[in-house]
């Protein structure tokens, strides 16, 4: 072979490398998309779309893509299944935009969720539904928003959330049951709402002293009315400041015995003792549980008193006037009586008088009678 024969083999063969490599690069470009308004790492399978002043959520992502970077843009809202594209989505971020509306579908379909933000945007409401189809998430923020109440849904679907961000939003109270259900929860934040710290808040004060014992992370909860309270942190707040909304004192010992009762379920379900161990107490068999407890008074005690006392002087009332009335008529009745029996006998005494005289004498007398029951 000659020299330049084989010079010409090595370029031909340089070249074909070349074709090859375009070719695969191409290929692998049509069988992964990548929308031109963003950047794809296909190996990691993460889409970056940060600061590209999107008003939507890109078209042609890859299906296989498990996180989907889109802050610091422009998008509205979330239409109805906006992610079908990406049903193997792990993380979405969204924060710093402008999302007013949420679609109770939005995030149908992504059932591998782990990780959603939604910091930093206009949301006024989250409707259940929203959050119903995310069951597997375990961190969520939805802090800087608008948001007054928190939907039921977050106590029904995020049994594996560990991480909850609702600081700086408009929220007043939170209903301590919807905290309770979240067994995974580690870490709370909501400083910056509005919290109205009256009778109300000592369940989440109870829940919040609770968490913490057991080592979960939570920031402050500052609340903001009443006036007496302003500034003040609810877990610092003492007990005896709510006594101004409680007729008795023990609505504190009512609220906890409901929570020691939730937490003694929720053991029985989880425990399940050794048949081999031995028997509480040794040879007197398990401990009895605790009795049935009483129903608490009446919370308005002062106005159930003063209905008893009225209602107790209206029928002392009545009955002496009935004792007044069948003391008269007994009365009466005897004066009558007497008339009759005086009268016979006159009649007797004066036989067959005339009847000029047998008026005369009536008429005399009717007087006795009518003074007598004057």
């Amino acid at each position: 072979m000659t020299p330049g024969h084989a010079e010409r083999s090595g370029l031909g063969a340089m070249t074909g490398g070349v074709v090859f490599a375009l070719s695969t690069l191409l290929l692998v470009q049509a069988v992964s998309p990548c929308p031109k308004e963003c950047s794809c790492d296909s190996y990691a399978k993460v889409v970056d779309c940060r600061g590209r002043g999107l008003y939507d959520i890109p078209h042609k992502l890859h299906p296989e893509t498990q996180e989907l970077y889109l802050q610091d843009n422009r998008i509205r809202g979330l239409g109805s299944m906006a992610f079908r594209e990406t049903p193997q989505l792990r993380v979405l971020d969204l924060a710093n935009n402008t999302i007013t509306m949420l679609s109770p579908s939005a995030l149908l379909g992504l059932r591998v969720l782990r990780s959603l933000s939604l910091a930093n945007n206009s949301i006024r409401e989250v409707d259940r539904r929203f959050l119903g189809s995310i069951r597997n998430l375990t961190q969520l923020d939805l802090s800087y928003n608008n948001i007054g109440g928190l939907p039921g849904a977050l106590a029904d679907s995020f049994h594996h959330l560990t991480h909850l961000s609702l600081h700086y939003n408009r929220l007043t109270k939170v209903d301590r049951a919807h905290l309770e259900a979240l067994g995974s929860l580690e870490v709370l934040n909501l400083r910056g709402n509005l919290w109205k710290c009256d009778c109300q808040m000592i369940g989440l004060k109870l829940w919040l002293e609770t968490f913490t014992f057991k080592g979960g992370v939570v920031d402050e909860v500052v609340c903001a009315q009443p006036h007496a309270m302003r500034e003040r942190d609810l877990q610092q707040v003492p007990y005896e400041l709510f006594h101004t909304c409680m007729t008795t004192s023990y609505s504190y010992l009512f609220a906890n015995i409901h929570h020691l009762d939730n937490q003694h379920r929720l053991l029985r379900g989880h425990l399940h003792p050794s048949p081999e161990a031995p028997p509480y107490g040794g040879e007197f068999g398990p401990p009895p549980e605790c009795e049935a407890k009483q129903k608490p008074r009446p919370v308005n005690l002062r106005h159930a008193i003063a209905t008893v006392v009225i209602t107790g002087v209206v029928c002392g009332i009545v009955c002496l006037m009935m004792l007044a009335a069948a003391v008269y008529g007994c009365a009466y009745a005897a004066i009558m009586a007497k008339y009759q029996r005086e009268l016979k006998k006159r009649e007797k005494e004066a036989g067959g008088g005339g009847t000029q005289r047998e008026n005369t004498d009536r008429e005399g007398e009717k007087e006795p009678l009518e003074n007598a029951i004057a």
